[in-house]
């Protein structure tokens, strides 16, 4: 039986099946609890059959991908819950576990968030190493500079670019762009941020973001909140396998 020793939110149920199943296409996993949905310490959230060699050759990998999912989406309903009311979304980043990012972008939804551009392909950012190079370190080049890369873009390519400080954000909004990013500012340089956009791109926060500071992020009137902690640095929840023998 897999079962929870810690309260959460459940996420990798057919993951955990077919990993338990690829020793032996014979051993049967009736999964309890749906993804996505919350359970208490003490949960149930498996039934497995099969042979005990089976059984224990395949649980570790079964456990640690479970484990991992849904540890991701626990953490993530919390950042959820506590932006509720406001229109901010709550969104992962590309640092997640090489080889594991379907697996993990997946569990972010299974709590509730969004998730960010898969891959480089997926949409433009344009973040402070790539400003400062191609700025040559002139901030009077900023927009010029944009205009022309947007302009290289195909017209359905969202174009985003972050911003370290509020001296930047008239240039970048100048070029056009779809979305900017505003890296570790304040609550103060946020909520300034947001009045200076006015609208004019979505506005994205980012860096530092906490479970102690995302509500105030929030509360500045930010429409994104992206997270990498949600991915690079959960802890795994505790959840367990415990065998019953049974004879014959």
């Amino acid at each position: 039986m897999l079962n929870a020793r810690a309260p959460g939110i459940f996420s990798g149920g057919t993951v955990f099946r077919d990993a338990m199943k690829l020793i032996d296409p014979e051993t049967d996993v009736k999964l309890l609890l749906a993804d996505g949905e919350a359970f208490d310490a003490g949960t149930h959230l498996a039934r497995v059959r099969g042979s005990a060699r089976s059984v224990l050759l395949a649980e570790r990998v079964a456990l640690n991908l479970v484990q991992r999912m849904s540890a991701i989406a626990t953490k993530t309903a919390e950042f959820v819950e506590l932006v509720e009311g406001t229109k901010a979304r709550i969104t992962d980043t590309r640092k997640t576990t090489p080889g594991l990012r379907v697996l993990e972008r997946y569990a972010v939804r299974c709590g509730g968030g969004a998730n960010h551009r898969y891959s480089l392909s997926d949409a433009v950012l344009a973040k402070d190493n790539h400003l400062a190079v191609m700025t040559g370190g002139d901030p009077a080049k900023l927009t010029a500079l944009l205009v022309v890369a947007k302009a290289q873009l195909g017209h359905t390519t969202h174009f985003e670019v972050e911003v370290d400080s509020a001296e930047q954000i008239e240039p970048v909004l100048a070029a056009g762009v779809d979305t900017i990013m505003l890296d570790n500012f304040t609550i103060d340089e946020l909520r300034a941020g947001v009045r200076q956009v006015a609208g004019r791109a979505i506005v994205e926060a980012s860096g530092n973001v906490n479970l102690g500071t995302v509500a105030d992020i929030a509360a500045a009137g930010v429409d994104v909140i992206s997270i990498g902690g949600l991915t690079h640095s959960v802890a795994a929840l505790d959840l367990g396998l415990d065998v019953e023998l049974r004879a014959g």
